[in-house]
């Protein structure tokens, strides 16, 4: 197989917009993937896809070493597919899979556990990954973004979209507020006043707000209008 080396640039906005995999070595050779943030989904979760190699390389019969990570909404699990035909991705081999439900980008190797989908590597990848046989590094995640936990607790935060403040209400109390864009890159701290923050010099889009709480870490989607 033609050897490949990509260079990544060391900024945080790349980081916030690429993934770069090396593991199944026995099946896809010791090199580096690069992925590319390609859209997002319904669900919130963003789509990530390597830059198409040459037409018809060989991935030792699990592919063309063109690959995606994108969210299952049918099965609630991230997978790692491997393209099965020139590009297209119709009929993929699903290579590994991860139950971590992490927002919006997918798991890295210390969430969840990516497991290898021996149906049809038959166990060649060497087991699921971990960090002594593979690297996975770039917009991955450590900790789930989720906000489901949240109206078990009967938190709200609101108005939202929102302008100005955003005001939180229910049984948390909130310790430090940290500002994340929607690709998961840290953007800033927000000061917490009288139960509320002041949003106004935002953007208008999609953020992602991780509250440090006494009952743990929480995360809610904001959209800034």
């Amino acid at each position: 197989m033609k050897k490949l080396l990509f260079f990544v640039l060391l900024s945080s906005v790349m980081n916030a917009q690429t993934i770069t995999f090396k593991g199944c070595i026995p099946f896809f050779d010791d090199q580096n993937f690069v992925f590319n943030k390609t859209g997002t989904d319904t669900s919130g979760r963003n789509i990530y896809m390597t830059t198409p190699l040459d037409p018809g390389q060989d991935c030792s019969g699990l592919g063309t070493c063109e690959f995606k990570f994108q969210w299952n909404s049918s099965t609630s699990k991230w997978e790692f597919l491997a393209d099965s035909g020139n590009g297209d991705f119709v009929n993929p081999n699903l290579i590994y899979s991860n139950a971590s439900s992490s927002t919006p980008n997918p798991p890295d190797l210390s969430l969840g556990t990516w497991v290898e989908n021996t149906a049809v590597t038959s166990g060649g990848c060497g087991g699921n990954l971990s960090s002594s046989n593979a690297t996975l590094t770039g917009a991955v995640q450590s900790s789930v973004l989720s906000t489901s936990d949240l109206d078990r607790l009967d938190f709200k935060a609101y108005p939202n979209p929102v302008k100005d403040y955003l005001v939180f209400s229910g049984n948390l109390k909130i310790k430090s507020v940290e500002l994340i864009s929607y690709s998961g890159q840290k953007l800033s701290e927000l000061t917490l006043t009288n139960g509320k923050v002041n949003v106004s010099n935002l953007k208008k889009g999609f953020y992602i707000l991780k509250l440090d709480t006494d009952k743990g870490e929480k995360t809610i989607k904001i959209i800034k209008d």
